[in-house]
């Protein structure tokens, strides 16, 4: 059940903004205080129910959306960056992100769909699926990109937030410039998607193959630097605030250990492609029940994985063609 909007104390509200057909069901929009009006961490979904939600939860509290100050995004995805346009649009915010999402965000900007499309096939068709497994994407599921950020934020900066410290914690893995914010005169951390406190965040590599990348690499340097943090309370993008950042963070560590493993005991000399080790692991739901979109998630989930055991000397690539093949080393 979606919570209710909640007054957290010391200027930070808390609104649960729906997103229509997801089972994550809302995503969790913190209200700071400020002198200037309030600032936003992250906005929801681009939806008129989702904006209905967000509207309706800051007046709650007395706020109106035409007097909020700013939007900083802890990351582009949709969930979180999709409204943040028309909160600008509304009261003349500032929208703030990482620059390096800001990047991919641009990039978005300057990509139709049906270019997206076709991307998606053919990396489907490079990890190994055969023709028969795929089918055209629906240019109906794909959203709108998030508006292009006014400010762009970098490790340990400041945000603006007049009488208040809230900084910046570059913490990359689930997208490169994913931020998690520290509220430094109230003793909380806004974690977005980094450090949630039951499920674990999709960690994917995009395209398969990229070169020099290393999402999953980066997503654990992530958690042991958030882990060496003193912070009583954590509050999460999605479900419910908690205590226990580290111990948490190191939880989520271990699990990706464990994944690592199980990737490792699919490689061998004998080279597979990346869908067969796709296909070969364990998830929530049974692979032949799986959607293209979930499968090419899955697929990218994998080739993140292997990324890091590549990193870690344990897997290599076999030769440079396709389909994406790799072999223990």
């Amino acid at each position: 059940m979606q919570p209710e909007p909640e007054d957290l104390g010391a200027g930070v509200w808390s609104v649960p903004v729906p997103i229509p057909d997801n089972p994550l069901a809302y995503t969790l929009v913190y209200a700071l205080e400020s002198p200037q009006g309030p600032v936003l961490i992250d906005a929801g979904w681009q939806h008129e129910d989702a904006w209905a939600a967000l509207r309706d939860g800051l007046g709650t509290f007395g706020i109106d959306v035409a007097d909020v100050h700013g939007v900083v995004v802890t990351h582009f995805h949709p969930d979180h960056a999709g409204l943040a346009g028309r909160v600008r649009d509304t009261s003349g915010a500032w929208i703030a992100m990482h620059h390096a999402d800001a990047e991919f965000v641009r990039m978005f900007h300057t990509t139709d769909r049906a270019h997206r499309r076709t991307i998606e096939l053919d990396s489907l068709r490079r990890a190994g699926a055969a023709d028969s497994e795929l089918t055209d994407p629906p240019q109906g599921g794909q959203v709108d990109p998030p508006a292009i950020p006014d400010r762009e934020l970098s490790d340990r900066e400041l945000v603006d937030l007049p009488g208040r410290s809230l900084r910046t914690i570059w913490t990359p893995g689930h997208s490169p410039g994913h931020i998690c914010l520290h509220l430094e005169d109230g003793d909380r951390i806004f974690t977005g998607d980094h450090v949630l406190p039951r499920i674990t965040p999709h960690v994917g590599l995009y395209p398969y193959d990229i070169p020099d990348v290393d999402p999953l690499g980066q997503f654990l340097g992530s958690l042991d630097k958030v882990s060496a943090m003193s912070v009583d309370q954590v509050l999460p993008a999605h479900q419910y605030r908690f205590n226990g950042l580290s111990g948490r963070a190191r939880e989520i560590i271990e699990h990706h250990e464990e994944r690592l493993t199980e990737v490792t005991a699919l490689l061998s000399s004998r080279p597979t492609t990346l869908w067969d080790l796709t296909a070969g692991l364990t998830w929530r739901h049974a692979w032949a029940d799986m959607a293209q979109g979930s499968r090419r998630m899955a697929a990218a989930e994998a080739a993140a994985h292997i990324r890091t055991l590549e990193t870690r000397g344990v897997a290599r690539r076999e030769g440079t063609d396709d389909p994406i093949r790799y072999v223990l080393r």
